[in-house]
């Protein structure tokens, strides 16, 4: 096996948030064909009961503690530099020391790059081939924030907004290749480092369909004549946040005047001061960390998804569909799934619409929908398809050859592995090698 060095900004286990879900996913592909050299940081002290877990998976590793309070005032130093805030959060000499040390008694030759905060760490090797997986677009997402806010923290995210675009552009021309989290993901930073176009590409995020399936006869969480509204996610996330204060205050109390027995759960760790102020005896719940989501979405009348600030997939949105259930989201919260409103889940504009089609849910079977939405994420998000694209990335394939095979595989299933430009790979299979 050849070496291969790893950089994700978050500890990828466990897999119980977005980013979380998709490095450790990453993780596990990899270290099927390359020792894994990790380079992390742990951010949250439950994390390192699990060091040893993903150490297992790993040739060699460096784990380095992060504590964010101090990590945000010491970024403030990039605001004088004129910088990204993101970069300085993640510097560390600790892991530059690792990177450096490694590098040079592995003689590593291929770089991933989880998440541009990290690529700081590879941009001294230009003789390995290096692949960062952006997932979202984060300069984009400051953007978003920045048009909520006001006053100060409104100037502080547009600069960090400016300054992590620009280094996200340098990063997509030194690398090899740029992944994104969607097509729709990938299409918009051609616009924004139109230089780098052609190194740009995508991949899906995936959902465990075993993990998430709506057979495995799951306990009701609920308590007897509930008509469950389930919202699930980490709910100290502002975009999270956000979302479900809307919904609580904007849509809600329609669906409760049309159905006094409908109940608003929010699911997810963390939840914050403003999250925990919305429950209601009898209206809203705030469940706080639970062991397991699925039973909450398997019993759910219905689950939403109302993001008004959003970049990439929701995660939530795929796992629900994969239990085989309704979802009814914002365009924000659709933007970059491949699915059909109206048949495989509901698409909602503004506050009226949301409450109606909730409303609809919750008095209308929607098995139809949800089994056309279980059926989309078997064929199209599957992980092991997916992750074929970084092997490929690996092995030399440009972006364009990787887009063609896998319209020829999705078009044409029996036909899923080509031969172009002198590189062979099976996007089924997630096999790549250079013939």
């Amino acid at each position: 096996m050849d070496n291969l060095l790893l950089l994700i900004h978050r500890m990828p286990y466990p897999p119980n948030k977005g980013d979380k879900i998709r490095s450790y996913h990453l993780l596990k592909h990899l270290a099927q064909r390359y020792r894994i050299f990790l380079g992390t940081f742990i951010d949250d002290a439950d994390d390192w009961q699990h060091v040893p877990l993903v150490r297992a998976l790993c040739a060699g590793s460096h784990f380095a503690a992060l504590h964010p309070r101090l990590a945000r005032v010491r970024s403030l130093g990039a605001l004088v530099g004129n910088r990204s805030l993101s970069l300085d959060y993640y510097r560390d000499r600790g892991m530059q020391a690792w990177v450096a040390e490694t590098m040079q008694r592995e003689k590593i030759d291929r770089i991933v790059v989880f998440s541009s905060s990290m690529a700081q760490y590879a941009e001294a090797y230009p003789a390995a081939r290096r692949v960062v997986d952006f997932v979202d677009i984060d300069s984009d997402k400051w953007r978003q924030y920045a048009q909520k806010k006001r006053g100060p923290a409104r100037w502080l995210y547009a600069h960090e907004a400016r300054q992590l675009l620009r280094y996200e552009r340098h990063v997509a021309q030194i690398c090899d290749a740029s992944l994104f989290v969607s097509p729709t993901e990938a299409a918009l930073f051609k616009t924004l480092a139109p230089e780098s176009a052609d190194k740009i590409g995508y991949l899906n995020n995936g959902v465990d369909t075993v993990y998430f399936s709506p057979d495995l006869g799951h306990a009701n969480p609920y308590p007897d004549g509930a008509h469950a509204i389930v919202f699930t996610g980490a709910m100290d996330y502002w975009p999270n946040i956000d979302a479900v204060q809307w919904f609580a205050s904007e849509v809600f109390p329609a669906v409760q005047a049309a159905d006094p027995r409908a109940r608003f759960y929010i699911v997810g760790s963390r939840p914050s001061a403003q999250v925990l102020a919305l429950a209601r005896p009898g209206a809203i719940v705030v469940t706080g960390t639970v062991p397991d989501v699925r039973p909450y979405i398997a019993h759910g009348k219905v689950a939403v998804a109302p993001l008004r600030i959003a970049r990439g997939i929701q995660n939530k949105v795929l796992e629900a569909m994969a239990m085989a259930q309704t979802v009814v989201v914002s365009p924000q919260a659709l933007e970059g799934i491949e699915a059909t409103p109206g048949s495989e889940l509901l698409l909602a504009d503004d506050a009226a619409a949301f409450s109606a089609a909730v409303i609809a849910s919750l008095t209308h079977a929607g098995a139809t929908i949800g089994t056309a939405a279980r059926a989309r994420v078997e064929q199209r998000y599957g992980w092991q398809s997916n992750l074929a694209r970084i092997d490929a990335s690996l092995e030399g394939a440009t972006q364009a050859d990787i887009d063609r095979l896998a319209l020829n595989a999705a078009t044409n299933p029996a036909v899923s592995a080509g031969r172009q430009s002198g590189v062979s790979f099976d996007l089924a299979q997630g096999v790549s090698k250079c013939s």
